[in-house]
């Protein structure tokens, strides 16, 4: 399936994709509502996020370039030294945007 990306056809992409995230967000509502929370459930989704994270940026560290590692680098040794997550983010861009505008 192709889709014309001029004209209306990125305000389709936009729609369909708006409508599967509301989708995903209400359906994971509906099923939670069925399951009873208990210690072992809550732990569960405390450790999704963090699972989440390493599964979205492990790939960005094996395959990334330089300037992805080092932003990498970056936002973790901030987040370690400041344990602020603004700041964090912050470095990681900074020195993504140096090290791709220099090397």
């Amino acid at each position: 399936m192709n889709l014309d990306t001029t004209g209306l056809g990125p305000w389709l992409i936009i729609g369909v994709m708006a409508l599967v995230t509301l989708a995903t967000r209400w359906g994971g509502v509906l099923v939670m509502s069925f399951v009873p929370i208990n210690r072992r459930v809550q732990q569960f989704i405390g450790a999704m996020s963090g699972s989440v994270l390493v599964a979205i940026l492990t790939p960005l560290a094996l395959n990334g370039d330089t300037g992805a590692r080092l932003a990498l680098l970056a936002t973790g040794l901030t987040m370690l030294v400041l344990k602020k997550p603004l700041p964090a983010i912050a470095a990681g861009i900074l020195v993504a945007a140096l090290a791709r505008q220099l090397g």
